[in-house]
């Protein structure tokens, strides 16, 4: 489990990503480099980091399914991600 300031960091800065995301297209559209540098840092999307949707861990993130791999391997066991079973040959 992530420590909940860190959760809560991660979403602040996407509501700030999210804020700028439209004005950012329209000044790299625009080629105004000069107007991108004077947003906000946090502003860009590469700043975002991927974490667990159920706890917040932030490594071993399984893109496809939003989930580490911890978790994911715990609910597929238990059968609640549809189209996954455990493999046995």
């Amino acid at each position: 489990m992530a420590r909940k300031a860190k959760i809560e960091r991660e979403k602040r800065l996407q509501r700030t990503v999210d804020r700028y995301a439209k004005l950012r297209r329209k000044l790299k559209a625009n080629h105004d480099y000069a107007g991108l540098s004077q947003l906000p840092r946090d502003a860009s999307p590469v700043r975002l980091h991927s974490r667990d949707e159920l706890d917040g861990r932030p490594h071993a993130y399984l893109r496809r399914f939003g989930l580490s791999r911890l978790n994911f391997r715990k609910l597929a066991h238990e059968g609640k991600i549809p189209g996954i079973k455990k493999a046995s040959w």
